[in-house]
């Protein structure tokens, strides 16, 4: 699977994306916190992550407080390769 690489994504974009899509292709619906528990990075981190993904729409806001983040149809696309790198780009 080849994912579109854009310049200002990290390896650790893609830990956020794909901990929201680890439940075997059924998305996530979590906090920060929780993120933070499952995966190796600091919770200031994760929080900054979060919001850099939500701009483009690679995750979005969930619940009636909008405090959980879930990862849209445009997420998993990128996830599959199936996202076109100019489309982040211009983002």
């Amino acid at each position: 699977m080849r994912r579109p690489r854009v310049e200002w994504m990290t390896r650790a974009d893609d830990t956020i994306l794909e901990f929201l899509l680890s439940d075997g292709n059924k998305p996530l619906n979590a906090p920060p916190t929780f993120a933070e528990a499952n995966v190796d990075y600091k919770i200031s981190h994760i929080r900054n992550l979060m919001r850099k993904l939500h701009d483009p729409g690679l995750i979005e806001y969930y619940g009636e407080d909008l405090r959980l983040y879930r990862i849209p149809d445009l997420g998993r696309d990128y996830l599959s390769g199936q996202l076109d790198a100019d489309y982040l780009e211009v983002i």
